[in-house]
């Protein structure tokens, strides 16, 4: 096993591309060390050997300046004197610390202590926006009061919020910023050696109103995805440098644009998620300025650079560098991808470096990646032969209505995905099913949650995603969600969570909203419908709780909603009595497309 006992105080060995100075400087693309491919067996001994280079992890502001640098050496050196104080607590080993993830140098140090010190972190979410206080709050205290958290952490900016949020949970024994952490004694205990099968950490699921879910991930599940990754996904090599704007809660951003460019001794450059929400630009500008080689992206991502970039925007970029445009995370549109490389064409962008991804954190991330260098392929299909066959038969005809699918890859060595039908059976190439995933990768569980656990994973652990798809010469194509998870701009949505919130409100009664996502295949947006069954007769008081609906999603969620107020009984039941998400889907589907009332079709279980 690799040691991760090692010199407190490794020198910062010169690069031949690095220079001293007096200003701050970013961490060079170009290391000492040679190249290692996360073959490591855990975090801490991965980051002992990246410390001997003079990588690490370099952060922006919105405006493009270098705010702070964060060589690996000095990671590791933090992370070890933080750990010193973490063992003032004298916690069980395993104990679960919480850290309010906004995009800096202090939470993944903070990551890093929890791991020498023998603690499982997890990530916590910044606020979606600045109306959502009351219900940030309360997700906070479920994702506390799931993980039994015994300390909870975050920056200056978010700590009130945190304070509110262990009110009532017993499981907090501290609560603090990192830096009344450093000013606590240290306890100097030798620093024990983490195991493969320890928990690494845990990946919150989203969740507002309702119980988070926290997925299981050991040592040796992420590794086995990282090494999957950086070697057999990304092909990573010498000289790579990552660019990157995505969450570091979320697991694209933390599992890959923070560790494995860790495990691969690679530099990576940081622009805030809310920085890039109102300048996207400055991340291609990154790119473009840092030769970066890496970069991934949700859809949505791209979509917002193709509607910012101007023309004069265009000659500032030079983009030819960049070899592996990874996109993930969301439904993938072809339209997206089609339209951002003709946009920046110009600034040097080969559509051959997109690289479309499938993965889920329940698979830690990753589960399939499509051929590197190959760009995005994608297939046209029948609707018609889609809807009612559950077959993925080729379009044939000029004319007749298709869906357009993306090819996401095939599996990572060491992983099998399998499509079944509603009964488990395994359906046959072209046959439309449920996702199945089996690997080395997958989640424990989810974090004292056995029964959410046991819907997750079947029988010979394959985990159920959730999705829906089909195989086509071994390559996965996914077409939809079965599961009742809404999609939007990266954000997943659970219905659950819409519904609960709206039936909050004295107005609505239990089981009487249904919430679901409604695509737009001209646009690739997607728009969240609530249905709610209203007795209310009164004009007024009928847009009064339509305008607070709204108004209540969009605190809790960051998105908009439409609204419909329908008259009781109306929400479509399935034969067991549930409320049937699918049909009332295409009840509205139908009225927006046909009539100018809403009406609904029957169901059967779903």
């Amino acid at each position: 096993m690799s040691s991760t006992i090692t010199k407190l105080n490794a020198p910062l060995t010169q690069a031949f591309d690095f220079q001293p100075s007096s200003e701050l400087q970013f961490t060079p693309t170009f290391n000492t060390l040679t190249q290692r491919l996360a073959d490591f067996d855990t975090l801490t001994s991965a980051l002992e050997y990246a410390a001997d280079g003079v990588t690490g992890y370099n952060f922006y502001d919105a405006r493009g300046n270098l705010r702070s640098v964060l060589p690996y050496s000095e990671l590791r050196d933090n992370a070890r004197t933080l750990a010193q104080r973490l063992y003032s607590f004298d916690l069980p080993r395993g104990s679960r610390v919480a850290i309010i993830a906004d995009t800096s140098a202090e939470f993944v140090e903070l990551f890093f202590a929890c791991r020498y010190a023998g603690l499982v972190p997890f990530a916590m979410p910044i606020p979606v926006n600045l109306g959502s206080h009351a219900i940030y709050v309360q997700q906070l205290k479920g994702m506390l009061e799931s993980s039994q958290a015994s300390i909870a952490l975050a920056n200056i900016d978010y700590v009130n919020f945190l304070q509110e949020a262990v009110e009532g949970v017993e499981s907090i024994r501290w609560v603090g910023t990192p830096g009344k952490l450093g000013e606590l004694p240290p306890v100097y205990l030798e620093l024990q050696f983490n195991h493969p099968d320890e928990i690494a950490y845990l990946q919150f699921t989203s969740g507002s109103t309702r119980t988070p879910r926290g997925v299981v991930i050991t040592e040796r599940a992420l590794m086995c995805n990282l090494q999957g990754i950086v070697r057999n996904g990304l092909e990573i090599r010498p000289g790579d440098r990552s660019a990157s704007w995505l969450p570091f809660y979320h697991d694209m951003g933390l599992v890959g644009l923070v560790l494995a460019p860790m495990v691969t001794q690679l530099s990576v450059d940081y622009l805030a998620t809310r920085d890039f929400a109102i300048r996207p630009l400055q991340w291609l500008r990154l790119i473009s300025r840092n030769r970066c080689t890496v970069a991934f992206s949700q859809p949505f991502g791209l979509k917002l650079c193709t509607l910012r970039a101007r023309e004069t925007d265009l000659k500032e970029l030079d983009l030819s560098c960049w070899r592996a445009a990874g996109i993930g995370a969301e439904m993938i549109r072809p339209e997206t991808l089609r339209n951002f490389a003709e946009k920046f064409a110009s600034a040097g962008f080969d559509e051959s470096a997109f690289l479309p991804c499938y993965g889920l954190a329940e698979s830690t991330l990753a589960v399939t990646f499509s051929r590197i260098g190959t760009g995005c392929k994608s297939i046209q299909v029948d609707s018609k032969t889609l809807i009612d066959k559950k077959m993925a038969a080729r379009l044939q005809a000029n004319g007749r209505k298709q869906n357009e699918f993306v090819n996401c890859g095939r599996p990572l060595p060491g992983h099998t995905v399998k499509i079944v039908d509603e009964d488990g059976e395994q359906l046959s190439e072209m046959m439309v099913g449920s996702v199945l995933v089996h690997g080395d990768s997958l989640m424990t569980g989810y974090y004292n949650n056995p029964e959410e656990t046991s819907r997750a994973l079947k029988s010979g652990n394959w985990l159920d995603t959730g999705d829906i798809g089909f195989l086509l010469g071994g390559d996965l194509f996914i077409t939809g969600r079965r599961t009742d998870v809404i999609i939007v701009n990266g954000r997943n949505i659970r219905a659950q969570d819409i519904e609960e919130l709206a039936e909050q409100q004295p107005e609505v009664r239990s089981r009487e909203a249904s919430a679901f996502g409604v695509d737009n295949s001209e646009d690739g947006t997607t728009t969240i419908v609530l249905v709610i069954e209203c007795r209310l007769t009164s004009v007024t008081e009928r847009q009064s709780l339509t305008i607070r609906l709204q108004q209540l999603v969009y605190m809790a969620f960051g998105v908009n909603c439409v609204v419909e107020l329908v008259p009781p009984h109306t929400l479509p039941r399935t034969s067991s009595g549930k409320l049937s998400r699918f049909a009332a889907k295409q009840g509205y589907i139908q009225r927006t497309n046909l009539t100018g009332q809403l009406f609904f079709v029957e169901s059967g279980d779903r």
